[in-house]
Formats: C-alpha cells, sequence, structure tokens
C-alpha cells in the first residue's frame, strides 16, 4: 500500500502544485485547509485527492504516515497541536519535495521579487518545445500548459523558487530546499514585510540560495539589480551570466508588436517575435534563454520557443471587451510590478486612455510599507481606481500626488458602478490585484454590456 500524505494548507498554490505531484508520484494523498474553494478544490477533487474543510483535530484519526505543513499553519491550529501532542511526524512542504522529489533532478529554480511565475512558464515552456518534457512546479497557470504543476520522468525540473518563509517551524526561505543546478536571480527588492525586517535581510536569505549552487551550477543573475550584485559579492562559488548588460544577454527595442532582437555578448542571436508588452518581459526571456541553453538548449531552439508563448493566466491576460473597452487582469501587487505592467501596456496602446484599478491586497501593502512608491507608480494611468476597503493607512492622501486622477472607494459595488460611468470607447481598464478582487473583472465586462 502507497505511503499516506495529508497536506494541511492544501488549497494554496504551492501546496496544491505539490499535492497534485505527490498524487502522480504515487502517494496516497489526502489535505484540509480553512477554506476549501475553488479553483484548487476542483483541480483536486478531479485527481482523486480527499479534501477536508478546516483543521479539526480530529483529522488524527486519518492516520497518515507523514503530515505535511504548509506555511499558512501557525502555532494554536487545532489539528498542529494535536499533531505535536502525539509526537506524529510531519515536515514542511518543501522539505518533502526536495527530499522526495527534487532529489537526483536538475533543478531549474526562478528567484525573485517579480517575474517568478512568468520565467518559470517561459523555461517550462521552452524545455517542452525542445523535447525534454520537463517536470515543474509553478505558482501561476501557464496557458501553454493545462496545469501549474507536473511530474515526469525527465530528468529536468523548473520550480518557481520564493524568497517567503518555509514553515512555522523553519523560517528559512522556501527556496533553500531545492539545491537547484540551474539558478535564475531575476530581482529583488523589498517585499515581504510582514516576515522580513528590511532589504538586507532578504538579501542574506539569497545568498544562502547563493551558497547551495554548485561550481558545476550556473547562476543567471540580472545585471540591472544592485541588491543582487550585492549578494553575489557577499561571496560565489559557481559562474554567473548577467542579462541586460551588454557583457551577457542583451534585448533590443521593441517593434510595433512587442518582437525584439536578442544578443549575447554583444553578438545577434536571433530575433523573438511575440506580443507580450513591456521591458520587464523582455528580461524575464533572456533570463529564461540563458538558463535554457545551461539546460543544453540552444538559443535559436529556446527563440523559436518563445515567439510561440501563450503567456501566464493573470498576466495582462484580456479578460473580455464591452462597449468597446478592453479589460485585463493582472496579478501586479508591488509598485515596480505595478509600474511596469503600465508602462508594458502604455507603450502598446500610445495615447489611448488607462484606467488602472487596484486592490493593495498583499500583507505588505497593507502594512502601508509602499505607501508613498504606489502615486509614482500609478503615474502612467489616465484614471487611478484604488479599492481601500480594509487598509490600515489613508490612500487618499498616498495617491494626493495625483490629483484629481484618483479615486479611493471602499465599496465594491460602487467601485463597478464609477468604472461604468467612467470608461468610454477604446479605453484599457487594467485591474491589478494578487486575489480574486470579489469578481471585479466579470462583473465589470456585464455591467458594461448592459449599458452598451
Amino acid at each position: 500500500m502507497s505511503a499516506h500524505l495529508h497536506i494541511l494548507g492544501v488549497c494554496g498554490t504551492f501546496m496544491g502544485g505539490l499535492a497534485s505531484i505527490a498524487k502522480a508520484a504515487g502517494y496516497r494523498v489526502t489535505g484540509c485547509d480553512a477554506n476549501v474553494y475553488p479553483p484548487m478544490s476542483d483541480q483536486l477533487a478531479a485527481l482523486g485527492i480527499e479534501l477536508t474543510e478546516g483543521y479539526d483535530s480530529a483529522q488524527l484519526k486519518l492516520a497518515p504516515d507523514v503530515w505535511v505543513i504548509g506555511n499558512v499553519v501557525t502555532r494554536g491550529n487545532p489539528l498542529m497541536e494535536a499533531i505535536l501532542d502525539r509526537g506524529d511526524r510531519y515536515v514542511s512542504g518543501p522539505q518533502w519535495l526536495a527530499e522526495e522529489v527534487l532529489h537526483g533532478k536538475w533543478v531549474l529554480a526562478v528567484a525573485g521579487t517579480h517575474g517568478k511565475t512568468t520565467v518559470a512558464s517561459m523555461l517550462a515552456w521552452i524545455l517542452e518545445r525542445a523535447g525534454r518534457q520537463p517536470g515543474f512546479l509553478i505558482g501561476g497557470v501557464p496557458l501553454d500548459f493545462p496545469v501549474s504543476a507536473r511530474l515526469t520522468d525527465a530528468q529536468h525540473f523548473v520550480i518557481e523558487a520564493d524568497e517567503y518563509d518555509t514553515a512555522f517551524f523553519d523560517k528559512r526561505s522556501k527556496f533553500v530546499h531545492y539545491h537547484p543546478r540551474t539558478a535564475i536571480l531575476n530581482n529583488l527588492e523589498f517585499d515581504h514585510a510582514d516576515i522580513f525586517v528590511d532589504l538586507g535581510a532578504i538579501e542574506r536569505q539569497f545568498h544562502h540560495f547563493v551558497r547551495i549552487i554548485p561550481k558545476s551550477g550556473l547562476i543567471v543573475a540580472n545585471a540591472r539589480d544592485a541588491a543582487l550584485t550585492r549578494v553575489l559579492a557577499m561571496g560565489c562559488w559557481s559562474p554567473v551570466e548577467t542579462f541586460g548588460d551588454e557583457a551577457g544577454w542583451m534585448a533590443g527595442g521593441p517593434d510595433a508588436e512587442g518582437g525584439f532582437e536578442l544578443a549575447w555578448r554583444g553578438e545577434a542571436v536571433g530575433r523573438v517575435a511575440w506580443s507580450q508588452l513591456g521591458a520587464h518581459n523582455r528580461l524575464n526571456a533572456l533570463a529564461a534563454v540563458a538558463a535554457a541553453r545551461h539546460a543544453g538548449v540552444a538559443p535559436a531552439e529556446a527563440i523559436a520557443a518563445l515567439s510561440a508563448f501563450g503567456g501566464v493566466k493573470r498576466r495582462m491576460e484580456v479578460r473580455g471587451r464591452a462597449r468597446g473597452v478592453t479589460v485585463y487582469d493582472d496579478f501586479a501587487h508591488h509598485p515596480s510590478a505595478i509600474r511596469a505592467t503600465l508602462d508594458g501596456l502604455r507603450q502598446r496602446v500610445g495615447g489611448a486612455r488607462i484606467l488602472a484599478v487596484l486592490e493593495p491586497r498583499s500583507n505588505t501593502m497593507k502594512l502601508g510599507v509602499m505607501k508613498d512608491a504606489l502615486a509614482p507608480s500609478l503615474a502612467l494611468a489616465d484614471a487611478v481606481y484604488v479599492y481601500d476597503a480594509q487598509l490600515g493607512w489613508d490612500a487618499a492622501e498616498a495617491l494626493a500626488p495625483l490629483g484629481g486622477r484618483a479615486h479611493c472607494v471602499s465599496n465594491l459595488d460602487r467601485l463597478i458602478e464609477m468604472l461604468v460611468e467612467a470608461a468610454r470607447e477604446g479605453d484599457h481598464v487594467v485591474i491589478m490585484s494578487n486575489g480574486g478582487f470579489g469578481g471585479l473583472h466579470g462583473r465589470l465586462l456585464q455591467q458594461l454590456g448592459r449599458s452598451g
């Protein structure tokens, strides 16, 4: 009989992906979460993974071989307390994955404050098109694959390497468990203010990650990022290839569709013909091509794959058009990501109006740590709407530099009314949140359609 895992916090993106990989590896998998909700609950149920809502200690009767603990679980959780009292075996999700799945594989890990999901999706797609059939665990939904996680018999495994902490009993960043042979350091800014006191604390975690990359491995690093330069200056024992500078991988300017020339050490390599928006995505592409080359995929092959790259769900995803208004869904929730999203769209749409709608939902944004950077990050929008319910700081004050362009709204129905009143034919409405935003995208499109 196969070993039984019971996963606490199973409906999170990472833990849900881990559950599907464990199931594919032949384990019996069950799980629980405070809120058993779609789409992850539907995906897991389709795999035959039995889910329990809540963390009642009665789940002890399941008697799994090991409890796998997500980082959403804290002391005081009734099931966790019962596990501790009984002395059962438990392990964090990242540690279980490293020991039971990643060990012996060529791990390609994508780390950084921004772009992890996009770069990991690009890299997995390049390897797939090159016939490598990689396994992967990605923190979002790549449009080129039907799933965000899969296990294969192939050597290569692509993982989104998160710097957030591992578990209540292991405060190291998740990524130190993964032992990659190829590592991308995409960028590094202050984030996760709920667990890191300052940027230096995150830089130290990134250096712990650098310390475990072998001499035979490769670090692909953003040459434009001062924080990453400081990380590597702490000590580096692996070869480094940079991107974003002439000494390494470089991207030319975009054409009207977003395509660009790619070069390595000043020599033209090829042209990426795609429609992805923004300078940040061109840098993402460079990182993916460099990492894929280390895994044996020629740049020309990688470029051809990127030209067929479909993107990632919730990364400037067009959710629909109504009354001549285009509505986008984007995951941006950090000022740098917000700025990059709007910059990419502005380059595409020229002088057309952009209406930016933001839910400051992350722990860092709720704490107000980034509030002074918020107005500058939204400057390229013609109108700004911030949903300020449950914020611990004054959004109107923070957005005052935007003048009459800024609107703070604490009622979702009223926000939809305001957008319907303001939007006109040819406008682009970008809805930015790292959550579901109360189904705003669909509701807005529906209301626009009715008012047309």
